[in-house]
């Protein structure tokens, strides 16, 4: 497991390493910088850099990758935008020894001055703000980071692009857009979270000498590896039998929305479930049953237009008691009387949950004062609008924190999953991010299929942060390799399924 830490969380490693005695802020500073210079020189063996400074300690980095690429007999120039006298501390010596070796530098006088000097550049070393970025570039620095994206020159940033907050991954004004990110210590969140992992590039994790005990830290958002998912994963042992596996109940689907049901009830199976029962309205049984044969389908009262109707709630309360897990939601519609049924289920089941789609819109009128509530393990699984309306915000608030967004529907037995570009999972107190996904699962039902392999996980006896971490990278990874071969364009939730095979092979190491 890895940390990304925010700014403050990066800045307080450092202090305490310095504090404690295990390194100093001028060695971090001159390893920061060594390690930009061999990127630079890696990624470009000749041609002119630039290298653009800010007033901070990230200006200081800047200045000894400068002056460690002059010594390498590279033809590099600092347009400063505070000059070496402006600036303090280590920055300020660090600034001081490239302008003794020679380094040449200039401080803009405009923005067409800049923009004249980074023409015929072969790289430019972005370290205008680093992490300690907030907000909107003012001038001069807007138009330092126009004149680089105007640049056809190969980007390397130090620690973030500038314009990208470091916590959030916000981008509200112009930012860089990089082609490799150099960061120190450990990758910080707005890497990773979109927009900021679009204007990253490549990310280069440096370590600098911070040591990792200063870093690691419970709490901070975690980044797991395939051994973390590895160790999650249940794997049938020779004496399971269909009763052992996991019994999963999916109450989903209408007469408008059969393929709802079809999708939850293949992705719980295919995740390995013993028993999956499909409880559906009556008039799509047949279409659940010829889609699924291995699938036990109840056939369930009724409304007018399909859904599922009053009637039938205790008929699934009493379903629901026999099961390892039950999930909800996936095309119910919010028909008033499904809309009661939904609330019961939550309110009186007593086995795990997974509330999905319009699961979670039964809420909206009531707020989620209910699902917090349970007792019983529960993952709700919102797609920011969704989180938007139970938390009564704007979905805009919603994706300017995303981790700290899904933390306000997660506690006590409920761990929340909220979907779209490095999808966060908030639960125990943790958070952790999936490096899994692709743009080409934006399709409808994608998230039926992930419902249903979440479902398993909890009947298996996952605990909900686990089973929603371990269900996202999974199926995260299922249309990774879909893509690969069917193209982002050309995959459905369909499809799903078929490559979940392979991402369990990836996983397990077989």
């Amino acid at each position: 497991m890895q940390y990304a830490l925010t700014a403050a969380e990066a800045l307080r490693a450092e202090q305490e390493a310095i504090a404690h005695g295990a390194v100093t802020l001028e060695t971090l500073m001159d390893r920061a910088g060594d390690a930009l210079a061999e990127t630079i020189l890696d990624a470009a063996p000749s041609g002119p850099i630039a290298v653009l400074t800010g007033k901070g300690n990230n200006a200081g980095d800047g200045w000894v990758a400068a002056r460690l690429l002059h010594e390498q007999g590279r033809d590099v120039r600092v347009f400063a935008l505070a000059s070496p006298s402006a600036l303090s501390g280590a920055a300020k010596t660090a600034a001081r020894a490239a302008v003794d070796r020679g380094v040449a530098w200039s401080t803009p006088d405009s923005a067409l001055d800049l923009a004249h000097g980074l023409l015929g550049v072969t790289v430019i070393l972005d370290a205008l703000f680093g992490s300690g970025f907030r907000g909107t570039a003012a001038e001069p620095y807007a138009s330092a980071i126009t004149a680089i994206e105007d640049s056809d020159a190969f980007v390397v940033a130090a620690d973030m692009p500038s314009g990208v907050h470091a916590d959030t991954a916000v981008v509200v004004g112009p930012a860089v857009n990089a082609n490799i990110t150099v960061t120190f210590s450990a990758p910080k969140i707005g890497l990773l979270l979109e927009p900021g992992a679009s204007h990253a590039g490549e990310i280069i994790v440096s370590d600098i000498g911070v040591p990792g005990v200063y870093v690691d830290r419970a709490g901070c958002l975690e980044i797991w590896d395939r051994g973390d998912y590895r160790g999650l994963m249940p794997v049938p042992v020779p004496g399971d039998h269909k009763g052992t596996r996991g019994r999963v109940l999916t109450v989903t689907g209408s007469r408008a929305f059969a393929g709802a049901a079809v999708l939850t009830a293949r992705g719980a199976s295919r995740m390995g479930a013993g028993y999956v029962f499909a409880a559906v309205p009556a008039s799509i049984v047949p279409t659940v049953q010829s889609a699924l044969p291995h699938v036990i389908c109840h056939s369930m009262a009724e409304t007018l237009e399909g859904t599922l109707a009053r009637a039938a709630a205790d008929a699934l309360l009493e379903l629901a008691a026999h099961v390892d897990a039950v999930v909800v939601g996936p095309g119910l519609t919010l028909h008033p009387e499904t809309v009661e049924v939904v609330r019961r289920l939550v309110a009186e089941t007593r086995v795990p949950l997974v509330l999905d789609a319009d699961a979670l819109n039964a809420f909206d009128a009531i707020g989620p004062a209910v699902i917090l509530s349970r007792s019983a393990p529960t993952v709700v699984t919102p797609h920011p609008g969704e989180l938007a309306r139970l938390l009564d915000r704007s979905t805009l608030d919603i994706q300017a924190d995303r981790i700290a967004s899904a933390a306000m529907l997660s506690g006590g037995q409920v761990a929340c999953l909220l979907k779209g570009a490095r999808t966060i999972v908030a639960g125990d107190g943790r958070a952790v991010v999936t490096m899994a996904g692709n743009p080409g699962m934006a399709t409808a039902g994608m998230g039926d299929v992930l419902a249903g392999m979440i479902g398993t996980l909890l009947a298996q006896g996952l605990s909900p942060y686990d089973a929603a971490a371990l269900g996202a990278y999974m199926h995260g990874r299922a249309g990774d390799l879909g893509a690969d071969e069917l193209t982002q364009i050309c995959l459905t939730a369909d499809d799903i399924d078929g490559f979940l095979p392979q991402a369990v092979h990836e996983v397990l190491g077989v």
